[in-house]
């Protein structure tokens, strides 16, 4: 359980308490919260197995199911002794927050609690989590430089020479083409140079139980995905207070966030264990099973090249959807799009994709529903883009080493 908080005031008439009789005070809380406490952390005795009956997980994998067990006995932490100024060991919310999240989860209360008073507050998390106090214009050719440049592509084909038979087989068994599998890795992660060096508990606690004020609060979604990685964590056996990641809480290779692991990873590797984190097989597999699950077609292009009408009201007709593919081919004709001569002949719905390059005039292409199932990733068609041609450069790179 977790220590109360501190008295920071006095009974009427009390004597005040000195420092020594605090510190005393203190130690015998713990004492009786914990059944024993010392300036050096003891290993805990085993927390009581709680048999627990797994709900039917309708968008489980295979492989996630085998990953689920029928009981669950995680270790309880032991409770900080001299808990930091920025900890969660004292908060009551957070005490909330946890029996909240063992009730959802089906996980033991003391586990929870023990977790989260391992937690501390993260300021620069919720900084990151802010959008730009002076965001710059929007800019694919900007944006693309990031992503499509000679790094990114050496360290891709280094990736794409070392997993290539787990790419093709990712490719054979989902229908995903390998050089969209390896343009996602390289994106996220430069193919997992940079996974992220934030304690994943750190960064869903803050933005659960003190997301900033200043934009539209989403703090519900987080209290979500830590209740999930909690879970996450009971189930593969993970200390939830090793796990690093991103300022937002995405883990591994391809930054997946806890529910997703939960729902959507793959054991590509068949160690019977899935790791996103270590294991360049299961993150390979899992991006593709993701963006097969979101919708991808196999041997559909992503997009066409056209021309957008210049009359004003039929292009904003077509840009009305977004990217979310709604006119057939002879449709986007009809209101002035000039579509190359595949994008003629594509029998399914396309979306005029709009992409800014600050003054200069913007890029427009005709996605299909791959180029929606990527967006399903990352909800950005300037990410889409730049999956999409980072790894083209990268598989041209390959090709071309291998003339």
């Amino acid at each position: 359980m977790l220590l109360p908080f501190p008295a920071t005031a006095h009974a009427p008439g009390a004597r005040p308490t000195s420092r020594r009789t605090a510190l005393c005070l203190s130690v015998l809380a713990c004492l009786m919260a914990l059944g024993g406490c010392s300036s050096t952390p003891q290993v805990p005795p085993p927390a009581p197995v709680v048999s627990i009956a797994i709900p039917a997980d309708n968008d489980a994998t295979p492989a996630v199911a085998q990953a689920i067990t029928p009981r669950l006995s995680p270790q309880a932490l032991p409770l900080p002794v001299s808990p930091l100024p920025n900890s969660y060991a004292f908060r009551e919310d957070a005490r909330a927050l946890a029996t909240k999240l063992a009730q959802q989860q089906q996980l033991d209360e003391q586990w929870v609690r023990s977790v989260l008073a391992q937690a501390q507050v993260s300021d620069a998390v919720a900084k990151l989590i802010m959008p730009a106090a002076s965001p710059a214009a929007k800019n694919w050719a900007l944006y693309r430089s990031r992503f499509i440049e000679p790094l990114r592509i050496r360290a891709g084909v280094n990736f794409w020479r070392t997993h290539e038979a787990t790419l093709r087989r990712a490719q054979d068994t989902y229908g995903v083409p390998m050089e969209v599998i390896a343009g996602v890795i390289g994106v996220e992660t430069i193919y997992g140079r940079n996974t992220g060096n934030f304690r994943v508990l750190d960064a869903l606690s803050t933005l659960s139980l003190d997301f900033p004020k200043g934009r539209s609060d989403r703090s519900a979604f987080f209290q979500e995905e830590l209740g999930q990685f909690l879970r996450l964590c009971a189930e593969q056996r993970d200390d939830p207070t090793t796990v690093l990641g991103s300022y937002a809480g995405a883990i591994g290779l391809p930054q997946f966030m806890p529910s997703s692991i939960r729902r959507l990873a793959v054991d590509f590797d068949g160690d019977g264990h899935i790791d996103l984190r270590n294991s360049p097989a299961d993150a390979i597999g899992s991006v593709a099973h993701y963006l097969a699950r979101s919708g991808w077609r196999k041997d559909l292009p992503t997009h066409y090249a056209v021309i957008p009408p210049k009359d004003e009201s039929a292009l904003g007709t077509l840009l009305a959807p977004d990217i979310l593919p709604t006119f057939t081919a002879p449709q986007m004709q009809q209101y002035g799009a000039l579509l190359d001569a595949p994008g003629q002949s594509h029998e399914g719905k396309l979306a005029l994709v709009l992409l800014y390059n600050a003054d200069a005039a913007p890029t427009y292409v005709a996605g299909t529903d791959n180029f929606y199932a990527i967006t399903r990733y990352n909800q950005s068609s300037y990410y889409a883009l730049a999956v999409i041609e980072l790894g083209q450069a990268v598989a041209q790179a390959v090709r071309g080493s291998n003339n």
